[in-house]
């Protein structure tokens, strides 16, 4: 699967993603936030605080106040769960999507630039 990469050779990639994602008219996610929405997005639902806390293994408020964020972008919303109505379901948007597809797109042309020589 690809070209092992040395730490500073990943570290840039990640670099030049970041990069490009700021330039963008888009949501400046922290690392947080991009962890629990990747989470969201590329683990089987469903989606809780409690489950979400102990796979990131951070504390619940932490991961309310990120939910918020997102929320607030329209990258996830929440949905009381209809089995259980104490519990609430953190589901995928389409906007949310949207974005993870063009940063995985910035992600595989910060790669293509790196591997052709490109900065």
């Amino acid at each position: 699967m690809g070209v092992p990469l040395k730490a500073v050779q990943a570290l840039d990639l990640w670099r030049g993603a970041i990069v490009e994602s700021v330039r963008r008219d888009a949501p400046d996610l922290s690392a947080r936030q991009m962890a629990l929405l990747l989470t969201v997005y590329l683990t089987p639902p469903p989606h809780t605080v409690r489950g979400l806390a102990t796979t990131l293994n951070i504390s619940k408020p932490a991961i309310t106040r990120a939910l918020d964020r997102l929320t607030e972008y329209g990258l996830v919303k929440r949905k009381v769960d209809e089995q259980d109505r104490r519990s609430v379901l953190i589901q995928r948007t389409v906007k949310g999507s949207v974005f993870l597809r063009e940063f995985g797109d910035i992600i595989v042309q910060a790669a293509t630039d790196a591997s052709a020589g490109v900065t």
